[in-house]
């Protein structure tokens, strides 16, 4: 089986809630009576647990999917110090090796009928010394949905991702606005003014929520068209 639907999730900076999006968009494909993986190409921090290697976020992506393909499936480079990849891989003596990222997102998609590759931090984190994990979407030959974290600054930094984006020849698919900071002052007057700017539709609004249930977000969200 051969999924016709996949797309590259990223967001506007490092924990503005990627993971949590991108299970929660999982079950929503769950709930649609679609097969649906998650794909965590490169993660940086891990434990050692059950004799591997195990990042959180790859973990909840595992435990999201409607079915377990292994994690190293799901997280082909799991490096284990909670630092920018390119440095992790430097010191652990890792060649991130694009190729087999794409191959990889390849027998995921040969598999289910929904694959979501979450990107690592923003759009456009370093791999290597010669590229970047926009360069990885671009790879992938993906549809990009954006994450933004609503908080202060946040209007700037998804027009500019949005620019880069476009600039890779990439389609933005659809935007998810995650509520990252409750205080946020005028957050109406803030996600209208996206809405106006951004083209691309909006796929729902994440409200504030302390160690939720992405199962209980996915009615909150919507699959691109």
């Amino acid at each position: 089986m051969t999924t016709s639907r996949a797309w590259f999730l990223t967001g506007t900076d490092t924990e503005i809630g990627k993971t949590f999006t991108t299970c929660a968009l999982l079950h929503a494909a769950r709930r649609q009576g679609l097969t649906a993986l998650g794909m965590k190409p490169v993660a940086a921090g891990a434990e050692w647990l059950n004799g591997e290697w195990v990042n959180e976020d790859a973990a909840r992506l595992r435990a999201a999917g409607s079915f377990d393909p292994g994690l190293a499936a799901i997280n082909p480079y799991c490096l284990q110090q909670p630092v920018a990849p390119h440095i992790a891989a430097a010191v652990e003596g890792v060649d991130l090796d694009p190729a087999r990222i794409v191959a990889g997102f390849e027998a995921l998609r040969a598999r289910a009928e929904v694959v979501i590759v979450e990107g690592v931090g923003g759009f456009r984190v370093p791999l290597g010394p010669d590229w970047d994990s926009a360069d990885l979407a671009r790879a992938l030959g993906l549809p990009v949905i954006l994450v933004v974290g609503m908080r202060l600054g946040c209007i700037n930094h998804a027009l500019l991702t949005a620019e880069a984006i476009a600039a890779r020849g990439l389609t933005l698919a659809g935007w998810i606005a995650n509520r990252v900071d409750p205080a946020m002052l005028r957050f109406e007057e803030n996600r209208e003014a996206l809405e106006a700017r951004l083209e691309a539709p909006l796929l729902g609004t994440l409200p504030h929520v302390a160690d939720g249930d992405p199962a209980a977000a996915a009615d909150a969200l919507t699959l691109p068209a």
